[in-house]
């Protein structure tokens, strides 16, 4: 048995809940949000998009099938702090290689265990995500005002620019399996590495670049198309990336962008941006796509939204634009395409996550979709 200590969330509102130390002894600080998928929390943990955010699991247990050097989605956890309410005693998974636990330690991860997480879960469905402090061993025994002080002073995530501070420093490539049929620019403002991995399947030799590569840096990969990935942090921010995102559409370069990316291809396109009241989290969120009519279960991680209008077409800068995709459960913006002239699609970007590891795996469909519009431009008129 893992001996735990007492240990507090500390919610800005002035909730406190109290509990036992999980993972690394101390305090941490973020925005507190929950996820709803009962697997997958090592992609979760590892997902650039969850920088500098305290993960909640609604899920009860957590932790049964530990952790291995598999299932990384980037090189490290980047959850600012994780909360659970039934920690596993121990890993029982073949391909485990130690425990979440250990892990959460070793990466220096403040947790939270042993508290009410269907409590916390419906208080931030009520009041919206907000600021937390998780609190264990010498930080936990300050009075709550004290406490609850500090997490008021923690920063906020709306107006937040944190794609570069997840994105690789330098370029590298992704090979093609097999034959190299398409080269694709990926800008990386928190890219999961199942992404790249899923358009090499395809024949795709993906260059992924850092979150400040210019429109030069793009061109000079001479790519059959741009992607744009997930991330963290309020695209109202991204000026500067929305900037070469313009660039990109105005030179008719094919483009596909996932979550951060459709943030930013809807700024591009003249619409604005919104942060949800408490986000989209988890692998069971149901999204319809609007040109087929089919109903996809999908796995979500955003805080930050689209405003566009459901209905109709929009004429923007670089031709008529449209949403693909709602989400059945709060009419939220889930996708949008951008069509020239003649009505071909030569943009698209989705709000959720097509490359999810853990499932559900009806969304993947989308890196064909990809292929297909890389195949459409490269196409030679006969």
């Amino acid at each position: 048995m893992v001996a735990r200590g007492p240990a507090a969330l500390v919610l800005e509102d002035g909730r406190i809940f109290t509990g036992s130390s999980y993972g690394m002894v101390g305090e941490t600080f973020g925005e507190a949000v929950f996820a709803t998928g009962m697997t997958g929390y090592q992609e979760t943990l590892t997902d650039p998009s969850y920088h500098r955010q305290v993960v909640v699991m609604t899920a009860p247990h957590i932790g049964n099938t530990g952790w291995n050097r598999e299932d990384d989605e980037s090189a490290r956890i980047w959850v600012s702090g994780f909360v659970v309410r039934d920690p596993a005693l121990r890993p029982s998974s073949w391909r485990a290689t130690g425990s979440l636990e250990d892990e959460l330690v070793r990466q220096g991860v403040v947790g939270v265990c042993e508290i009410d997480t269907r409590a916390l879960t419906r208080h931030l469905r009520d009041r919206g995500a907000m600021r937390v402090g998780l609190f264990s061993g010498p930080a936990a025994t300050a009075g709550p005002e004290a406490l609850v002080e500090r997490v008021r002073r923690s920063p906020q995530m709306a107006g937040s620019a944190l794609a570069a501070e997840v994105s690789t420093t330098s370029a590298y490539v992704v090979p093609a399996v097999g034959e190299r049929r398409y080269v694709v620019a990926a800008l990386d403002l928190g890219i999961k590495a199942m992404t790249p991995a899923l358009m090499a399947q395809r024949g795709i030799e993906v260059h992924v670049l850092p979150a400040t590569a210019t429109f030069a840096d793009i061109v000079a990969v001479q790519p059959d198309g741009v992607f744009f990935s997930n991330g963290p942090g309020d695209p109202a921010t991204a000026d500067r990336e929305v900037g070469v995102l313009r660039e990109v559409l105005a030179a008719g370069i094919p483009f596909f962008g996932i979550c951060f990316g459709n943030q930013l291809l809807g700024r591009a396109l003249g619409f604005g941006t919104y942060k949800l009241t408490y986000g989209h989290r988890g692998i069971n969120q149901p999204v319809l796509d609007k040109a087929t009519g089919k109903v996809e279960v999908t796995a979500h991680n955003h805080g930050f939204a689209v405003d566009a209008p459901r209905t109709g077409d929009a004429a923007t800068d670089f031709g008529t634009a449209r949403v693909s995709h709602i989400c059945l459960n709060d009419d939220v913006v889930e996708g949008l395409e951008l069509r020239d002239a003649s009505g071909a699609v030569r943009a698209f970007s989705v709000q959720y996550h097509p490359e999810a590891a853990a499932g559900p795996h009806d969304a993947s469909y989308l890196f064909d979709r990809f292929v297909d519009l890389l195949a459409q431009s490269c196409a030679v008129p006969s």
